[in-house]
């Protein structure tokens, strides 16, 4: 697996918006309004999503559209106050994120193919004991079309990649404006990681 950036396309170049998707952003809408705290919000917006996944009238095809040497992020929607962004991100066979956390809550549901995703959590730096900041991988997952999954900061940490044989699309809702700041990314996580990390499909 090849961990790269991505490349980013706006709603203005992803040729319109479809009727269901205005239908999913006026729900996230709703739930995000509420003001509830952000774990509470992910989920809330995570029910909002998941009747959505895999309808032919959620994304157009140029929503769907692949970049051949990265994964590529279509910003589909920001909201104007800055409270939420929806974004699909495109994936080719073996195109991965580095290991990274987010500046915000975030929701992320398959819409096509499959995702794999390696869960982290961080071992600080022990000073008393010389050693230095690491990583343990705590769970792999292989999410399939439909499945939706939520989470806020921190305990964030993870890794997705796509170990399908075809094109994976997911949509990502985020508690922030995307469109502003280009990434959902706070911090990329270049640290050892537990010996007992296990390989990668796309690297075996």
């Amino acid at each position: 697996m090849t961990a790269t950036t991505t490349t980013t396309t706006t709603a203005a170049s992803t040729a319109g918006t479809t009727g269901r998707m205005r239908a999913l952003i006026a729900d996230v809408r709703e739930a995000v309004g509420r003001g509830l705290p952000p774990d509470v919000t992910a989920y809330l917006v995570g029910e909002k999503l998941a009747p959505h996944l895999g309808a032919d009238d959620l994304l157009t095809d140029a929503q769907c559209e692949p970049d051949p040497d990265r994964y590529r992020q279509h910003v589909l929607h920001a909201e104007s106050d800055g409270s939420f962004s929806v974004v699909a991100l495109v994936w080719l066979p073996g195109q991965g994120t580095s290991v990274h956390d987010h500046v915000s809550w975030c929701v992320t549901g398959v819409h096509q193919g499959e995702e794999h995703e390696r869960r982290y959590r961080l071992l600080p730096a022990d000073a008393a004991a010389g050693g230095s900041a690491r990583l343990v991988a705590t769970e792999d997952v292989v999410n399939p079309v439909g499945a939706v999954c939520g989470f806020a900061p921190p305990g964030d940490i993870h890794r997705v990649w796509n170990g399908c044989d075809s094109v994976a699309v997911s949509l990502h809702i985020y508690g922030a404006d995307i469109s502003r700041l280009g990434s959902s990314v706070r911090r990329v996580y270049d640290l050892p990681v537990d010996a007992a990390d296990p390989v990668d499909p796309a690297d075996a």
